[in-house]
């Protein structure tokens, strides 16, 4: 099963086209405001509206075997500790490995954003590139 937080990925098209490839099915969580695919693979999971509602969906579903597309790192922990792959849309897995460090820079970047108020945004911005590469590393994934 793919679990993918889709309220703001960038890669939900790579994701059915690699998955319908697979025959792998794929719950698309979000709040709302997706449409809708009719791929019957696919299916659409809307929760209500509330702080990590799709977050804590996603947590309490997957586990091993399961591929988890997010870009939150407290959800990717939750799911990696769950035993679940984790893929960001950048096409970089987090693992036991490396889900600690990634939720304490997160945790720094949050706190240099409040302490400088004219620090914002921030990062390069998706590429091409980027998901290329997302597409590869699911196609590992699922192969595993």
């Amino acid at each position: 099963m793919i679990w993918v937080d889709a309220d703001a990925c960038p890669v939900k098209g790579e994701v059915e086209a690699v998955a319908t490839r697979h025959g792998t099915r794929t719950a698309m969580v979000s709040n709302g405001g997706i449409r809708p695919s009719e791929n019957p693979l696919v299916e659409m999971v809307y929760v209500p509206e509330g702080p990590d509602a799709a977050d804590m969906w996603i947590a309490d579903r997957c586990g091993p075997g399961d591929v988890v597309v997010t870009n939150d790192m407290p959800l990717a922990a939750r799911c990696v500790a769950a035993g679940a792959t984790v893929l960001r849309p950048d096409g970089s897995e987090l693992n036991e490995r490396n889900v600690g460090e990634a939720l304490a820079t997160r945790d720094l970047m949050a706190d240099l954003r409040a302490a400088d108020p004219f620090r914002q945004g921030g990062g390069r911005p998706f590429s091409k590139a980027d998901r290329g590469r997302f597409r590869q590393a699911l196609e590992r994934a699922l192969r595993r």
